[in-house]
């Protein structure tokens, strides 16, 4: 409670220079926008391979998730911009070439790296999350078959370069209506020219 009072009480005096008001933002919103930090792997600290995982946002210009809580839209992404941790991607003025390491695969990366992961429409959605997350440098796409029934891709980020020996997890999850999950379409990017 005294962290959301202390974030509220930022947020208003960040106001000055976004013209974003906190008062269109509920408590709530507002510790969502703040769980979007490297401490809590930007909203998902349960890796997309280990049972419980949850996606920690949303990025596209699709019908957004139910259930997942940061979803990058023009709102949020206000508020997100006068917060110090994570802020939405934006086209950056000199993007990063990236080159494709592997494609088409049924499993999808697990690595030690890992940053965050979340949903997008698009893979090259995918890129503009690494790009606007500070150390990434390799992004993994894949469709997760059943799992929880979001049918975007999961966009996997992590902060060193991975190869097809880093792609183990191909699902084996069981869901709630008792079917197990499954990888496919599987693809892994690095940044041509890795940057800390």
């Amino acid at each position: 409670m005294r962290f959301s009072t202390l974030l509220s009480a930022f947020v208003v005096v960040a106001t000055g220079t976004t013209g974003v008001s906190a008062a269109n933002f509920s408590t709530e919103t507002i510790a969502t926008a703040a769980a979007l930090n490297p401490g809590n792997f930007y909203g998902a600290p349960i890796r997309p391979w280990n049972v419980g995982h949850t996606p920690g946002w949303y990025y596209g210009n699709g019908k957004a998730p139910i259930g997942i809580f940061s979803i990058l839209d023009s709102v949020f992404c206000g508020l997100l911009d006068i917060l110090p941790f994570f802020h939405c991607p934006k086209a950056p003025h000199n993007p990063h070439p990236y080159t494709r390491a592997f494609s088409n695969l049924n499993c999808g990366c697990e690595d030690a790296s890992y940053l965050t992961y979340g949903l997008v429409e698009v893979v090259e959605d995918c890129q503009a999350m690494c790009e606007s997350i500070s150390g990434c440098i390799f992004y993994n796409t894949y469709h997760d078959v059943y799992a929880k029934g979001y049918p975007q891709f999961t966009c996997t980020l992590y902060k060193k370069v991975l190869t097809i020996g880093s792609a183990s997890y191909c699902g084996g999850q069981h869901q709630p209506d008792g079917s197990i999950n499954h990888i496919i379409n599987s693809e892994g990017y690095y940044k041509s020219s890795p940057t800390a």
